[in-house]
């Protein structure tokens, strides 16, 4: 690939992902004036993520114009295979919680979709599958330097939930590697991006229904589960991918620049 056709995608790439943190900023002010229209909280917050959206919608038309948007996103793959895998890869989470966690009595159910449902498809659609997946698949650039800047954004912007500096650094580390996992899911599960999501949004629902932490950082027993799940899910995608034959798509060779050319790439 021409190095100024790759200047060219991750300018629109990193354009449309500013323009939609621009509008990210003010989502409670689009929020509330949303929920003056439909007089509930959850579509108000549905809209709201998918109005800030907009920005990445149209980048993603922008770099390939001859592709579905829902396909370049990693939306028209299987949902049946995400849904067993992604309840194979989670159920380390539910157990633990079973078995050494309380239910938690406070569940708004409201709140409970929002941050389940809502925001593991939404982070997921516009972190791997824009802006991570438009660089990683769009342009030569491998899996690190693909990674490495929407790992970053997406760790900072759960820093919210940390009261002190050892609890933000360790909410850093948790979601920076998180962004990492899904991302590899996404990848190795030949871009099927309803795999990360269901991932993410079953592990998010097991930390919602225990009582096991108000933040993403969690103690060892609730750790030691959520490692579990991230180990099963990649030796099983080892173990699935080398019983069919299929080498994995991220290795030695695609870490840093991709050595073969997509013949998918879009020319802009």
């Amino acid at each position: 690939m021409k190095s100024n056709q790759t200047l060219k995608i991750i300018l629109v790439i990193f354009l449309s992902f500013a323009a939609y943190y621009m509008l990210f900023l003010s989502f409670k002010l689009i929020k509330v004036e949303l929920d003056k229209i439909t007089h509930e909280g959850l579509i108000s917050y549905i809209l709201t993520y998918l109005m800030i959206g907009i920005p990445i919608f149209a980048g993603t038309f922008l770099i390939d114009k001859s592709t579905s948007i829902f396909k370049n996103l990693g939306l028209s793959s299987s949902i049946f295979t995400a849904i067993w895998t992604s309840l194979l890869f989670v159920l380390p989470m539910f157990v633990g919680g079973l078995l050494f966690f309380k239910f938690n009595p406070q569940i708004d159910i409201q709140n409970l979709i929002a941050g389940t449902i809502v925001a593991g498809f939404m982070e997921e659609l516009y972190f791997r599958g824009f802006l991570f997946g438009q660089i990683f698949r769009k342009t030569n650039l491998g899996f690190i330097p693909s990674i490495i800047v929407g790992a970053f954004i997406f760790a900072l912007g759960h820093l919210y939930q940390s009261q002190n500096i050892s609890e933000l650094l360790g909410i850093f580390m948790i979601t920076f590697s998180g962004a990492i996992f899904f991302a590899w899911l996404f990848v190795e599960w030949n871009y099927n991006l309803w795999i990360p999501i269901l991932t993410h949004t079953l592990m998010n629902l097991s930390w919602n229904l225990f009582q096991i932490d108000n933040s993403a950082l969690g103690d060892i027993t609730a750790n030691i589960f959520r490692g579990s799940t991230i180990l099963t899910a990649i030796l099983f995608t080892i173990l699935y991918k080398k019983n069919r034959n299929k080498k994995l798509i991220i290795n030695r060779q695609t870490l840093i620049l991709k050595k073969k050319r997509d013949s998918n790439l879009p020319v802009l």
